[in-house]
């Protein structure tokens, strides 16, 4: 379905804008792919990548703070995939007008300029930790988590908004696998870790851009889509990459969380299982096609709760130095 159509993806130039522009180009034949981003380095050097004339792509600089700008840049675009946000805990803490600017007002923005402009869907990237968030940086994500879904009330149908939502990505800008890599590879023996019990949900870039292609074939607005992916132990990780490191243990940073949750308690009385993933359905306002589709599929049992220690799948020590293999 993504065959001659024009996708635009904001924080285009970020990692998984890359990772998704790739995919996109080798496995269909969009008629155009647009990068909105407002750095105009990173969109010099992805042009290095992907040069407009061998690909159809189009490099738009803009903020999604811009509502003009939006405009400008939707017109003529089938599907939105929205990338763009401001991700570092601390920063956000320090900055907190900054974050609601661009992950709360951004996302009311880009609603209006897509119903406005004929846009045909929407999937927004979303975290876990929008669930039950105790930072900054979750709590607007969980806002614009709700500016997507409530927005499908107001768009009369034309427009379809839906949320993914996903863990760590492995190896990304920030992540704890870049930093104990560059550890080990300094010579360093002692690896820093909050807390011994900690655990987190992974995921992988591709995985990542599967859902969302996942979610632009079904999406008939509202849900939000979650991934059945596995768990890992930052104890087991740090003994992966250097097995005789010392750990010492620092406590935990503000606004961290032991365990991250993809799925509350409350949110599972509106889980279904569709194809191998996690659907929740829209709490307030349900479309008839959102209805049809996914209440033939099973629900997740009765106080179901998806958290990263409380998983059934982890990642295995093997398969974790694998990863740091590919990553490093």
């Amino acid at each position: 379905m993504l065959n001659g159509k024009v996708i635009l993806i904001t924080g285009g130039t970020g990692s998984f804008g890359q990772k998704f522009t790739g995919i996109i180009f080798k496995r269909y034949k969009p008629k155009k792919v647009i990068i909105l981003s407002r750095d105009e380095f990173k969109q010099y050097e992805m042009s290095k990548i992907f040069p407009d004339g061998p690909y159809p792509i189009r490099y738009f600089l803009g903020d999604i703070r811009d509502k003009d700008r939006l405009y400008r840049a939707f017109r003529g675009v089938d599907y939105v995939v929205h990338a763009a946000a401001l991700k570092q805990v601390p920063a956000l803490e320090y900055n907190p007008t900054e974050a609601v600017k661009t992950n709360v007002i951004g996302a009311d923005n880009i609603v209006n300029a897509a119903i406005d402009c004929g846009v045909e869907k929407v999937i927004a990237l979303s975290t876990d930790k929008a669930v039950s968030p105790i930072n900054l940086y979750g709590a607007s994500k969980l806002v614009a988590e709700k500016i997507f879904i409530a927005a499908n009330a107001y768009a009369g149908g034309k427009v379809k908004f839906s949320v993914v939502r996903y863990g760590n990505v492995v190896g990304s800008r920030g992540s704890v696998i870049p930093l104990f890599i560059d550890l080990k590879r300094r010579g360093v023996k002692e690896f820093p870790i909050t807390d011994l019990r900690m655990t987190r949900f992974w995921i992988t870039l591709e995985e990542a851009v599967d859902l969302v292609i996942k979610a632009l074939e079904n999406a008939e607005g509202g849900e939000t889509f979650i991934p059945k992916i596995p768990s890992m132990k930052v104890v087991d990780l740090a003994r992966a990459l250097e097995p005789k490191c010392k750990l010492k243990v620092i406590g935990i940073r503000p606004g961290e969380k032991i365990h991250e949750l993809l799925i509350s308690e409350d949110e599972s009385r509106k889980t279904r299982i569709f194809d191998g993933i996690y659907v929740i359905l829209p709490q307030f306002y349900e479309p008839v096609k959102v209805h049809k589709k996914y209440y033939r599929y099973p629900a997740v049992p009765e106080d179901f709760v998806y958290r990263s220690d409380k998983n059934d799948t982890w990642i295995k020590v093997s398969e974790i130095k694998k990863l740091i293999k590919d990553i490093g």
